[in-house]
């Protein structure tokens, strides 16, 4: 009976220092009331790691996220064994693992192998994130006639609590497309609550007439410059890519990178998410 006794003792002990110590992973897990995170964002037309010289080299499309420090960032224009002019690189895999970040591909174009047995050849658009990627799909857009597929590529990202909603997409050359490819984004989004960002190369300047809704429901993150053009590289005379947020994020620090390592500039700016409710990791 002692024995017993001391057995039920030890087993009452072990239960309540699991309770004890479960309970203090999970206060460590928990994210203060108001506590506001920054997380900077970038959108890259990468021209399949072509630049204005004419030379592909991946390491100094690398080399410039990894310069600008930036957390999130949305890649278009991103080969996957396609072919010859990227060596048949996985893109996106390869430039995850140089700069030691989580990511997502999606294939907008996605054609046969030339031969039995390869990989398959993909060309679209890339997610890269410092932060865990939760959720993802790839939603294709409407084109008209033979053109170009697009879509626009979402992802649910854990930025250290906060659930932000990433669509990245690279739209058409027509006008026509793009206007019905910007109501099916607008409408893709509302489905998801919580904060947004929307970036990408839009083929469209700010003025244009299938711009109007994304301004009517989202913000500029480059609002305030007239001048933030993006394209070409070389001469950059036009804005066509963009970053936009939910209203009630805060940006700053928005700037076009300037260099030749693509037929793009890419752009940035920094996100401050302000969280209303303490949660835990794994809550929404």
């Amino acid at each position: 009976m002692r024995k017993g006794s001391l057995m039920l003792t030890v087993m009452c002990l072990i239960v309540s220092l699991s309770s004890l110590v479960s309970n203090v992973f999970a206060e460590e897990q928990e994210f203060p009331r108001g506590e506001s995170v920054d997380v900077k964002v970038m959108s890259y037309n990468i021209h399949h790691g072509e630049g204005e010289d004419g030379v592909l080299d991946l390491e100094r499309i690398a080399r410039i996220i990894e310069e600008a420090d930036a957390d999130i960032i949305g890649l278009q224009e991103v080969d996957n064994h396609w072919s010859e002019r990227s060596d048949f690189q996985d893109q996106a895999k390869w430039l995850a693992d140089r700069l030691g970040m989580f990511y997502i591909y999606a294939a907008n174009l996605d054609r046969e192998p030339l031969n039995e047995g390869e990989p398959r050849r993909q060309y679209g658009t890339a997610i890269l994130s410092n932060y865990p990627i939760l959720t993802s799909e790839n939603h294709p857009l409407t084109k008209i006639g033979n053109t170009e597929q697009r879509g626009l590529l979402e992802a649910t990202i854990n930025v250290k609590g906060n659930h932000l909603h990433v669509y990245n997409t690279h739209l058409a050359l027509t006008s026509a497309e793009r206007k019905i490819q910007v109501e099916e984004i607008i409408h893709i989004a509302d489905e998801s609550k919580g904060p947004k960002v929307i970036m990408g190369d839009l083929n469209a300047t700010p003025e244009s007439n299938e711009m109007k809704l994304m301004y009517a429901n989202y913000q500029d993150a480059f609002a305030d410059q007239n001048e933030a053009y993006t394209y070409s590289a070389a001469n950059p005379t036009k804005r066509i890519d963009f970053i936009f947020t939910s209203n009630h994020i805060e940006t700053k620090g928005a700037r076009v990178i300037e260099t030749l390592a693509s037929d793009h500039l890419p752009l940035m700016t920094e996100l401050v998410l302000e969280r209303d409710e303490p949660f835990t990791n794994g809550e929404k």
